[in-house]
């Protein structure tokens, strides 16, 4: 089996991972939990959320970092489960660790099964958040959730964008192995010393 066909073999599989619905995903497979945007609500029972800054970072979305203070952003939480659309929810997001309020949504049933929090000006300085998310029953106990989010630490590259750089940057890298021959000479050079 030569370079070019290890290469070319590579690069589909590269490319296969990069559409993969799996690999895009929020949520895991069953047994797993790799979604790092949801707040378990009860045992088993969970809530999916995901900030946006849409007038500075229209094609983004964000979960425990959100680049600006001072900015309009949205919280967006979808229910995972349909008993919840029949149960009243607040939400509450607090500045830590003092605990001040900076935005307040009170108890209410959301019969579509999506809430969205909008904080016309952000929040009010960098540092650390708290959203409180409490299940209030028409009979019972009140449920509480908590996540933690950061905010005004600046955009950082989100891992898709870094695996489409890594993408392009190998599909750059495959054209030029292709159409140089100085450069494929001297890859296939690296890939028999690795070889032998």
């Amino acid at each position: 089996m030569n370079s070019t066909h290890i290469l070319r073999k590579g690069f589909l599989v590269l490319l296969g991972l990069l559409f993969s619905a799996s690999l895009w995903a929020h949520g895991g497979a069953a047994g797993t939990d790799t979604d790092q945007c949801k707040f378990e609500l009860e045992p088993g029972h969970w809530l999916h959320y995901t900030a946006y800054q849409p007038n500075a970072f229209p094609a983004e979305d964000f979960c425990a970092n959100i680049p600006r203070t001072d900015e309009m952003t949205l919280l967006v939480f979808d229910y995972q489960d349909m008993k919840y659309r029949d149960m009243s929810v607040e939400f509450e997001v607090t500045k830590e660790p003092e605990g001040t309020r900076v935005f307040f949504l009170p108890a209410q049933k959301h019969k579509k099964g999506t809430v969205e929090l909008k904080l016309p000006n952000g929040v009010p300085e960098p540092g650390k958040y708290l959203i409180h998310i409490t299940l209030v029953p028409d009979s019972g106990q009140r449920l509480d959730a908590h996540m933690g989010f950061k905010a005004g630490g600046g955009q950082a590259v989100s891992k898709n964008n870094m695996m489409l750089y890594a993408l392009f940057a190998f599909a750059g890298l495959y054209v030029l192995y292709l159409s140089h021959a100085g450069f494929k000479s001297k890859v296939d050079e690296i890939i028999a010393k690795i070889k032998g």
